[in-house]
């Protein structure tokens, strides 16, 4: 898979050396959160801690399936949202994400390619669907709380606002006065782009695979790197 946009290194220049606030997403962009802590394992912990208190039922076939504790999550709020079962559901999957910190792989280039962005004098943010306590843990594990102190985006009570919903996005935007076409999103997931189309802010796409970038390239991405190599030589060599 190449590593340039679309193969048009120009334009993966334009969208770099543009942008004077960067979005993260978190986990994929950052770090593969639960590289070494089963995200299939957290899924299925949390249906069988719902199926203990008689509410399997409150999960499709297809939605066990996915075997993504988010889609879990959202399932049990879309059929009783606001309800202490979500909250309680929420808190479970947030101290799972707490325990994955301690494996969480680093995605090649991303701690020194944040650090460059901040020596240049770009301003970033995380606008991420995992729980903002586990952003700030890995944060303060890697030396990296000063490139984004304060603006971490995280998940809420308020689940319908999750990602693709661009609400994280705009909240990051409007605490850092920053117009979306001044901005740039890096996302690894279909919700990522539409979150990042509905905020009008540039996409840019990071597959490690290419079931994800095929993913990412179904959904109308255009932009889309398989390493954060690219994106940092191209942003050494503008500084």
């Amino acid at each position: 898979m190449a590593e340039e946009t679309d193969n048009d290194p120009e334009k993966l220049r334009e969208l770099i050396t543009r942008a004077r606030v960067v979005l993260w997403d978190f986990d994929g962009p950052i770090c593969r959160l639960f590289a070494g802590h089963s995200a299939e394992r957290v899924a299925a912990e949390l249906a069988g801690w719902l199926e203990g208190r008689g509410l399997h039922g409150l999960l499709t076939e297809s939605e066990l399936e996915t075997l993504d504790p988010h889609v879990v999550l959202r399932a049990v709020d879309r059929r009783h949202p606001g309800s202490d079962l979500v909250a309680e559901l929420e808190e479970r999957l947030t101290q799972e994400e707490l325990r994955a910190t301690a494996t969480a792989l680093p995605t090649a280039y991303a701690d020194p390619l944040i650090r460059t962005w901040t020596a240049v004098g770009s301003r970033q943010a995380i606008a991420t669907n995992n729980s903002p306590r586990v952003v700030r843990r890995y944060l303060t594990d890697r030396g990296l709380t000063s490139c984004f102190t304060p603006h971490v985006y995280g998940r809420t009570q308020d689940l319908h606002l999750l990602k693709p919903d661009p609400h994280c996005l705009n909240r990051a935007l409007s605490a850092m006065g920053a117009s979306p076409s001044a901005a740039l999103m890096i996302g690894d997931t279909p919700s990522d782009l539409e979150a990042a189309q509905s905020a009008r802010v540039p996409f840019l796409g990071y597959a490690r695979n290419a079931l994800k970038e095929k993913r990412l390239r179904e959904a109308g991405a255009t932009s889309v790197v398989s390493s954060l190599e690219p994106v940092l030589k191209l942003l050494r060599a503008h500084a």
